[in-house]
């Protein structure tokens, strides 16, 4: 008697998949149309507030957002990824593992012809897509903001300097990649909460607060020795992509923890993820 062996999937079958299912959820929907909204409103707000200025040292930063289509995109990204690109990405990731358990659909894969690292791999890739695809979506629609505010004229960097439009496209996109990097670290810790629990809302509260409480810590001056380990005290330093020239040090300090976030995370998500009950 001739006995079957388990096929397996194709790992771009699973990955098209994971995506299908997870842009097809209402609220994955409804965060990047609010993502994809907030520059607009951001942008036309400053202008309306405030007469359009240059750029120069001496000027709040937000000023500068008027009548400058450089600054709007890096403005947008340092406000959404205080709180609605890490809760975009944390949502994305708590379904992925807890979702999934609370549904009772995980046992049905861990018992599936797929490996656990597979299925936490296509996991993470879904997570990584989505977060990735918020804030390119956000950059990229603040810097044709900018330009349909500002014209193509106005792209000056705080140190004075004017930029032509594919110089700031480049910026922007730089300043974009460092922010991913940023949401992958939040997306490799959420994946790990979310591999410990079944309630996805748990998930959301504990790397949501803890971003808040990483923001009070980093306020203490006494708690100042925990700063390099604290994934958001270098959340401030992507204003340095609107010098001229960029200063790295800062920047490739916090390229580093967030790298170290990931592979910490994604580490504690595999360690349970082997050694989890089918």
């Amino acid at each position: 008697m001739t006995t079957l062996a388990p096929v397996r999937a194709p790992i771009f079958r699973l990955l098209r998949s994971e995506l299908r299912w997870i842009y097809r959820r209402p609220r994955t929907l409804t965060l990047l149309g609010l993502l994809a909204l907030y520059p607009i409103v951001f942008g036309i707000g400053t202008q309306v507030i405030d007469d359009p200025v240059q750029a120069t040292r001496d000027q709040s930063m937000v000023a500068t957002v008027a009548g400058n289509a450089f600054m709007l995109p890096v403005l947008v990204l340092s406000t959404t990824m205080v709180f609605f690109l890490p809760l975009g990405t944390t949502i994305t990731a708590s379904d992925a593992l807890a979702g999934e358990a609370s549904h009772g659909t995980l046992r049905s894969l861990l018992l599936a012809p797929v490996s656990r690292v597979r299925l936490l791999a296509v996991k993470a890739f879904g997570v990584a897509v989505v977060s990735a695809g918020a804030a390119l979506t956000t950059a990229l629609i603040a810097f044709i903001t900018g330009l349909i505010i500002a014209g193509p004229d106005n792209l000056v960097s705080i140190s004075g300097s004017t930029l032509s439009v594919g110089e700031g496209f480049w910026r922007v996109l730089l300043a974009t990649g460092w922010v991913i990097v940023q949401m992958w670290a939040i997306g490799a810790i959420a994946l790990a909460v979310s591999a410990t629990t079944e309630h996805p809302l748990l998930v959301m509260a504990s790397v949501i607060g803890g971003l808040f409480v990483f923001g009070l810590l980093s306020q203490i001056p006494v708690l100042n020795w925990m700063d390099p380990f604290l994934i958001t005290d270098s959340w401030n330093y992507i204003v340095d992509f609107l010098r001229d020239p960029i200063p790295p040090d800062n920047l490739v300090v916090g390229l580093l923890r967030a790298v170290c976030y990931i592979v910490i995370g994604y580490s504690l998500a595999l360690a349970r993820m082997v050694t989890k009950d089918s």
